[in-house]
């Protein structure tokens, strides 16, 4: 009998939870959609050159269809338990993914030199954040989510970050929507910026592109642009190796910036001993199975190069067959349901109180890490060697 009750709760389990996890799936594929319609648009109208993906993630797009429907029609309650599902574990599933992206053997490919920048930059973006958060009395759950998506990997570095701080609905939206505008701005505006300092030297302009804007899409449409306007192809490999090699920084900076933020609500406390979890709380489950998988890429690729398959019995055409649908449905599929959900979940009642000044800081920061990445090259640009 207490079989019989088992599975008849967890029927009902699922059942509550499929018309939540639904309208998210509807809300990403007209997300994806729509971006891709907003991509050939921009063709059309010359901003992007011909043959260009669009610029705009789906995963935005299908954030501001969430933030719609929350806000016109409403959402039933019977979709509740679906998109909390879907903000949580599709998120997690979603980032643990990404690590079939990201070979560990890329970050050689910068130099003893390309690390130091990327470090430089990152620090940057947390140091500023941190800073003006404080200054501007702000919360530091949303401050340390606009330091982690400046510094790092944008809206997914946020989203990582967000279930260790435990942060509010209001403040993870306000976070994607600072680093989504930012990020574009970045995007439109910096392959010009980077040809008037680096006209000559593509490593440059393509590191240059890599570190000073947020997202590896937002990224990946600025170094086409640069490439479509400059004739410059090397900058986008460059940029993409760069960015990639930032976002492996997520497995550090997340536990150390948790770490900074516990630290610093202790204090409010009174007792940091109360507040500041124990080291290994710090580092969660799906930032570990991110690394598993990025350590599985690196293998798998090196073994593909020295022996002519990777791991020993797959053909390198299969391995990367393997690796990239995977990548992509997690990129894609998982982070997009996840991100849905955060729409859905966005009430523009709760941005009562937030104001203006969590742009300000995000502003800030962004111009704060364009400044140090554009100094830096162009101080130290003659030792870069990819």
């Amino acid at each position: 009998m207490k079989e019989i009750d088992k599975v008849v709760n967890k029927r009902n389990y699922l059942l509550e939870l499929f018309p939540g996890i639904m309208i998210c799936l509807i809300v990403i594929f007209f997300g994806i959609y729509a971006a891709e319609l907003i991509g050939v648009l921009l063709v059309m109208l010359n901003v992007l050159p011909e043959g260009s993906s669009s610029p705009v993630s789906g995963i935005f797009v299908a954030i501001l269809i969430g933030i719609l429907i929350r806000n016109s029609v409403g959402l039933h309650k019977m979709f509740l338990k679906g998109v909390a599902f879907s903000v949580k574990y599709a998120l997690r599933a979603g980032i643990i993914l990404l690590g079939l992206r990201l070979s560990l053997t890329e970050a050689l490919k910068l130099g003893a030199w390309g690390l130091p920048l990327i470090i430089a930059c990152i620090s940057c973006g947390l140091v500023v954040t941190l800073y003006f958060t404080k200054k501007l009395n702000q919360s530091n759950r949303l401050g340390t989510l606009i330091a982690c998506g400046t510094g790092i990997c944008g809206v997914t570095a946020i989203m990582a970050t967000a279930p260790v701080v435990k942060a509010k609905d209001n403040e993870i939206s306000y976070a994607v929507a600072n680093i989504t505008i930012f990020g574009l701005v970045g995007m439109l505006f910096y392959p010009y910026l980077a040809h008037t300092f680096f006209a000559s030297d593509p490593v440059k302009a393509g590191l240059f592109l890599g570190t000073a804007i947020h997202d590896t899409a937002q990224v990946t449409g600025a170094a086409l642009i640069y490439n479509q306007m400059y004739d410059m192809e090397k900058v986008i490999d460059v940029a993409t190796v760069t960015k990639l090699t930032r976002n492996l920084f997520i497995i550090a900076v997340i536990p150390f910036v948790s770490y900074l933020f516990f630290k610093t609500e202790g204090k409010k406390e009174g007792e940091i001993a109360n507040v500041l979890p124990k080291w290994y709380k710090l580092i969660p489950l799906f930032v570990i199975g991110f690394l598993l998988l990025a350590l599985m890429r690196t293998i798998g690729d090196m073994t593909a190069a020295n022996s002519g398959s990777a791991f020993g019995f797959l053909a390198p055409s299969t391995w990367k067959s393997f690796y990239d649908s995977w990548s992509s449905f997690g990129s894609t599929y998982m982070l997009g349901l996840a991100m849905a959900g955060v729409g859905l979940s966005t009430n523009f009642k709760m941005f009562k109180g937030l104001g203006l000044k969590p742009f300000y800081i995000g502003f800030i920061a962004a111009i704060s890490v364009g400044i140090v990445s554009l100094t830096l090259i162009s101080l130290f640009g003659h030792l870069i060697t990819i």
